[in-house]
């Protein structure tokens, strides 16, 4: 019986992963058919699959697409206002035939942006900052796309929260977790300079192979330095500087959220006394800039950040129908992001799908919810126990990381990460796969709400995300595990 479920289980997911692989069906049917069906093959009732995977599935990722819906309000609120014209105008005149240049550049500041920052809220706004300037440099959407989400990924990899499960669940030291993180660091950010490069190339522009490979040597020189050198300071001298630059953080805070009350209460006061002209303030050029501020320098909840975000644009760009402005832009924001919106709703309930609903369902199901129990057994069986073994099954399996399949870290991966710990695999072998082929889930998988979010945002298929980073991101994922092998076997 259990042969059967699992032969059918497999089925379903391979079958609606490859129909929306090759845009045979939307993600938007073939999730919630996938959230449907892999329940009720691993035994749970028809009616709990409904109510408990279906209905409170589709309210998994409520924070998600309400952050979704009041970044696009002030997306929308830049457009109409004139300021995303004049911002996309002036980056254009910047940028020049620069196009690798400022792809690269746009691609460090947001890897170093993430190194810090999480969440979609934090993603929306720095997308209305980055894609739009990329964009301007006559980059292809796709391309712009996989450079944010690369950036993306690799300022994640040494994110150092995003190290607490492998020191918590896999009892890592922290060291040991940084020396392989700088290894995944590495590999990823050449991949994405490759991927940078050739995507550009194939889009029509003039790459001059000469430089970009002496700017690729200064810039991992540097990086070695940085990463390797900075252990050998004497701690003194480190927490000396931190002290300094901890005053002078406190101090550019302050000044930064008086300077925001005081802009703010300047143009209220301008408005009062009926000042205001058509002219686009360089103050509103800080729209999508204030949200971020306040995300990150003062831990202000996303949700909060994106309302004062409206609030200041509706104050510095100022007119006689910024009413009407303000208003179309909270209605217009939701609709346009309703098909991302909608992609949530199936993304949640393939989440409860996989893992469980959040509720105590011990009295239905006290061994653990069927669907992962199903699988266990077979992880368990399929533990490498050599170099070759762990890098030819691991890089087969690869692509199990999309459509929160098993090695998905958002989908069952972890508890198949606890699996291969039971069977004995050794704990960093296990890290060295979730950050290898954490990469092809992290910036290709379909199922991210960041994904999701940017494909919106840009006007192209989510799908076309995947096929255009899918090369690289496996290739990333194959040489992670090669040389985790080397660690660790």
């Amino acid at each position: 019986m259990e042969t059967l479920q699992l032969l059918l289980l497999f089925l379903v997911f391979i079958s609606l992963s490859l129909l929306m692989f090759f845009r045979k069906i939307p993600a938007l049917l073939a999730l919630p058919l996938m959230a449907f069906f892999l329940p009720i093959i691993s035994g749970v009732s028809v009616g709990q699959t409904i109510e408990w995977v279906m209905g409170m599935g589709s309210t998994r990722l409520a924070e998600a697409y309400t952050i979704a819906i009041f970044g696009s309000m002030i997306s929308i609120m830049l457009q109409k206002t004139g300021v995303a014209e004049k911002f996309i105008k002036t980056g254009a005149e910047l940028s020049g035939d620069k196009a690798w240049n400022i792809s690269v550049f746009m691609l460090v500041l947001v890897m170093l942006l993430f190194t810090t920052l999480g969440g979609l809220g934090a993603i929306i706004m720095v997308s209305t900052v980055v894609l739009p300037i990329l964009a301007a440099s006559g980059v292809a959407p796709v391309t712009v796309v996989g450079i944010f989400l690369l950036g993306l990924s690799i300022g994640g990899i040494l994110n150092v929260g995003n190290w607490a499960v492998y020191t918590n669940v896999l009892h890592l030291e922290v060291t040991e977790v940084r020396s392989f993180a700088l290894v995944m660091f590495l590999i990823t950010f050449l991949a994405a300079l490759v991927y940078v490069t050739i995507e550009l190339y194939r889009g029509g522009h003039d790459i001059n192979v000469k430089k970009i490979t002496v700017y690729s040597i200064i810039g991992f020189a540097l990086l070695a330095v940085l990463f390797y050198i900075y252990p050998l300071i004497p701690k003194i001298y480190v927490d000396t500087v931190l002290f300094y630059l901890s005053v002078l953080y406190a101090f550019f805070k302050l000044l930064v959220a008086a300077l925001i009350i005081l802009v703010m209460v300047y143009f209220l006061i301008r408005i009062l006394l009926k000042k205001a002209t058509d002219h686009i303030s360089g103050f509103a050029y800080l729209i999508p800039i204030i949200p971020l501020l306040l995300i990150l320098m003062f831990e202000m909840n996303f949700i909060a950040a994106f309302i004062v975000g409206l609030l200041y644009g509706f104050l510095t760009t100022y007119r006689k129908n910024s009413l009407n402005i303000l208003i179309r832009s909270i209605l217009e924001g939701g609709s346009v992001v309703m098909p991302a919106v909608a992609l949530m709703l199936g993304i949640g309930m393939l989440l409860n799908a996989v893992m469980g609903p959040n509720l105590n369902y011990s009295e239905f199901y006290p061994e653990g919810w069927p669907v992962l129990l199903l699988l266990k057994p077979v992880i368990a069986n399929i533990v490498p126990e050599s170099a070759l073994t762990y890098i030819f099954i691991f890089s087969l399996a690869a692509p199990l990381a999309l459509y929160r399949g098993p090695l998905n870290v958002w989908g069952m991966g972890y508890g198949i990460a606890a699996v291969l710990l039971a069977s004995g695999l050794a704990p960093g072998a296990i890290m060295g796969l979730l950050l290898s082929v954490g990469q092809i889930q992290g910036i290709s998988d379909p199922t991210n709400t960041q994904n999701v979010w940017l494909a919106n945002e840009m006007r192209i298929d989510v799908q076309k995300i995947l096929w255009n980073t899918l090369p690289y991101t496996w290739a990333i994922a194959i040489i992670g595990l090669i040389i985790a092998s080397l660690f660790y076997f």
